[in-house]
């Protein structure tokens, strides 16, 4: 512990470089923190994480970054908290105003698109400023994160629920895997119709119609683009990083699997309250599918990171 502080304190240009890349999150956090529901489209809970991918990645770097760097950073982070209060005051509405002009579908995930628009464009802004091109192997997943949640929330306010069928094509059999599981376990009493399922359990009966942001296809979309900026930077074989990929891909699923599962629990064995089903709904599935990114990714980077020290022993040994 004391060594990884005195390694902090050593490099403490790039503890600076992260004040200033967290501080329009942290005062939208602190001014309002109404806004920050853990739910993938319900707020700017996503904040959090990618600014926790940008902090793992850039904690330890053995980097001096120029203080003319540092001071260049500033005033693009200024802009940010402009845009964060502007949206309170004024910006949302006009957002709201022009959504017909372009066929929007559902509001809210149109006005957090442009939040996550803003936060991805000042990420690669100021990692620009600080690293150059370079931060693209420095520091690439929490800006990939970023703009992969705008991209899904895009997808979500045009083509909402299961207007966009290739997203929608893999949920019928998700919803088919639930059923299996939940009647061979003998969890309830339970049946499948195209996407939707149809509950019996302690607390009534109930119909739950599945989409493909509740099935967790966003995540799989998001995994890949975090995961591939993530093995990019990484120094080993293809055929390696090919196998780490689709080993994340098949655990990914098995989450989406779970998660379509704990809702059919919630609602078989805790409430049909249909209040208290959306807001178990809205926070199940980021708070399975975060930790679990975080994990696979620590230990991809601990297997590699042992195997390169059991290398370097190796020719150490043999020189």
């Amino acid at each position: 512990m004391n060594a990884f502080c005195t390694r902090l304190l050593q490099n403490r240009s790039v503890l600076v470089a992260i004040a200033i890349i967290a501080s329009p999150i942290m005062f939208a956090l602190a001014v309002f923190p109404d806004t920050f529901s853990l739910g993938w489209n319900q707020g700017r809970g996503g904040f959090l994480f990618a600014m926790a991918f940008i902090a793992a990645e850039l904690i330890g770097l053995k980097l001096e970054i120029p203080k003319k760097r540092l001071y260049a950073a500033i005033p693009v982070a200024g802009v940010a908290i402009g845009y964060l209060v502007g949206i309170e005051f004024g910006l949302k509405k006009f957002l709201i105003s022009i959504a017909p002009q372009f066929h929007v579908l559902l509001l809210d995930s149109w006005t957090w698109m442009w939040d996550f628009i803003v936060i991805a464009a000042f990420f690669m802004i100021t990692l620009t400023i600080l690293f150059g091109k370079r931060w693209i192997r420095i520091s690439p997943a929490g800006p990939i994160y970023a703009a992969g949640t705008a991209i899904i929330l895009s997808l979500d306010a045009f083509f909402p629920y299961d207007s966009l069928g290739p997203l929608q094509y893999v949920v019928p059999y998700l919803v088919k895997l639930d059923v299996f599981l939940i009647t061979t376990f003998n969890l309830g009493v339970a049946s499948a119709h195209g996407n939707i399922m149809f509950l019996s359990g302690d607390h009534g009966p109930f119909a739950l119609q599945v989409f493909w942001p509740s099935a967790g296809v966003h995540s799989i979309i998001i995994y890949s683009l975090v995961m591939m900026a993530f093995l990019f930077k990484m120094n080993i074989q293809r055929n390696r990083k090919a196998a780490y990929f689709a080993l994340g891909v098949i655990g990914t699923i098995g989450v989406n699997v779970i998660r379509i599962l704990s809702l059919s629990l919630f609602v078989l064995k805790v409430s049909t309250n249909v209040n208290e089903f959306q807001s178990f709904h809205g926070i199940a599935g980021e708070i399975m599918f975060l930790p679990w990114l975080f994990v696979f990714l620590l230990i991809v980077t601990y297997v590699e990171t042992k195997r390169l020290k059991k290398n370097e022993m190796k020719i150490a040994k043999h020189e």
